[in-house]
């Protein structure tokens, strides 16, 4: 079974950010050794769009050059009718159940990205999303550490 890799926002953000050393620069040489062994990993556009508002805040162009680089290197999941689709229905059934992952006002990022995240694999591939935050995402789908990620 082949993996697809899916970064969250926190790992983009490390990915992307300009210090050499620590947890970004480790962030670093960890999707570097995940492209080598030939995962395919992308970047879904939820994420994209929460780490870029931020950046652009910030005025932080190295930053940014650096997303739309990666974006050309890797795969870009786009946001689609069917993912919003299926956002939705996770949204509800994190409250029936009793596990909100966000402000009931709020869009709810974690669960448009998890619901990006089944709609990319293939048959035969299986999907884990790289995160900084398991509890929330893990409620969707096989969510680990970014660290922990083969």
């Amino acid at each position: 079974m082949n993996t697809v890799v899916v970064l969250d926002t926190g790992v983009l953000g490390m990915v992307v950010h300009p210090k050499k050393q620590g947890e970004p620069l480790e962030c670093k040489q960890w999707l570097e050794d995940v492209l080598t062994r030939g995962f395919l990993v992308y970047v879904p556009e939820v994420a994209d769009y929460e780490l870029r508002r931020e950046l652009m805040r910030l005025n932080a162009t190295t930053q940014l050059a650096r997303l739309d680089a990666l974006k050309t290197r890797i795969g870009y999941a786009a946001i689609t009718t069917t993912a919003m689709i299926k956002a939705a229905e996770f949204w509800a059934a994190a409250r029936q159940a009793g596990a909100p992952t966000a402000d009931p006002k709020e869009l709810d990022c974690d669960a448009i990205l998890a619901a990006q995240t089944t709609l990319i694999p293939t048959a035969g591939q299986h999907a884990i999303i790289a995160t900084t935050n398991v509890g929330h995402l893990s409620l969707f789908g096989d969510a680990r550490s970014w660290r922990d990620v083969p």
